[in-house]
């Protein structure tokens, strides 16, 4: 199958207006009614009410009907049911209820090309005179989305439902508790982590570079300090740089560039990581409420009603 990334999440949140703003400082293009889109990748994500914030949708990109009849047969043979209307196939993962969608769509191209950012070093020289990004005063704009992170109370059968099921590869472990997953050159597009209850912990958008990441989370707190999370920092596991902040919903977003790609599958091997290892090779540690969010026992309580 040929799959190439994440075509757009749609979040439910209880404050959609509040929420849209967020995202509109984001940097993400307001398209109306509550619709986004990224600088290359077109409409990526759609805010829509919910009760609870939760996960709505997750819509996976793929090159052409072939791919979503492959991917069909591929459903049902591990027993899901799998509506397919010609140019998508959508399922239910059985263990968070999330609605799964894969759709045609065009690949991603960025145009015209970035060019390097030059970084001197020591005894290095590859930029003369002062930093280009002093010249950057337009807005943080994302590229694309990059990838979502949920939490499933069954790992085992999330995760079976996108490797068996749609086709994702495995590119690093952390022990049984997560699994870092792929179905593009990136290292990771979706992130499924062991929870007490299903939710969605994070979505995040790729910008061109460090410098981005960080004019773009300086940008998001100034005056608004409570947005911040967690960074600036870089992950072991996809090795990106990162900055995470909160939306006013409670869903964290991260800006991240300078990710680890997989070209060829035959090249990688996974990695068992233990502890907090894949979270982050340098940076602050991961405050409490990155790990666990403020939220969860509102959302485990939530869940406990929906099921009585």
């Amino acid at each position: 199958m040929a799959l190439h990334g994440l075509g757009k999440v749609t979040v439910g949140v209880p404050n959609v207006d509040e929420t849209i703003s967020y995202y509109t400082d984001f940097g993400l293009d307001h398209l109306g009614a509550g619709k986004f889109a990224t600088r290359n990748g077109g409409e990526q994500l759609e805010i829509v009410y919910a009760p609870r914030r939760r996960l709505v949708e997750l819509s996976i990109a793929a090159d052409d009907i072939n791919d979503i009849a492959a991917t069909t047969r591929s459903l049902r043979v591990l027993g899901h049911t799998a509506e397919q209307d010609g140019t998508s196939v959508c399922a239910i993962e059985p263990a968070t209820g999330t609605l799964i969608r894969v759709a045609v769509r065009p690949r991603i191209t960025i145009e015209p090309i970035v060019a390097s950012t030059p970084y001197n070093g020591p005894g290095r020289i590859d930029r003369w005179g002062r930093a280009p990004f002093l010249s950057r005063t337009d807005k943080v704009r994302p590229r694309k989305l990059g990838h979502a992170v949920i939490g499933s109370t069954d790992l085992e059968t999330t995760m079976k439902f996108f490797t068996e099921g749609l086709g994702f590869k495995i590119s690093d472990y952390m022990g049984d508790k997560a699994a870092f997953l792929r179905c593009s050159v990136e290292h990771h597009n979706v992130l499924v982590m062991a929870a007490p209850v299903n939710f969605m912990h994070h979505t995040s958008w790729q910008v061109d570079d460090i410098d981005e990441v960080g004019r773009g989370a300086h940008a998001m707190l100034e005056g608004k300090p409570e947005r911040h999370i967690w960074g600036l920092g870089r992950h072991y596991a996809g090795a990106n740089f990162f900055w995470y902040l909160k939306d006013p919903a409670g869903n964290f977003s991260e800006y991240y560039s300078d990710m680890d790609t997989v070209p060829e599958d035959e090249l990688w091997s996974p990695e068992i990581l233990h502890g907090l290892q894949g979270l982050y090779a340098w940076g602050p540690p991961p405050p409490p409420s990155f790990l666990e969010p403020d939220d969860l026992a509102a959302l485990m309580t939530g869940a406990h009603s929906n099921r009585s």
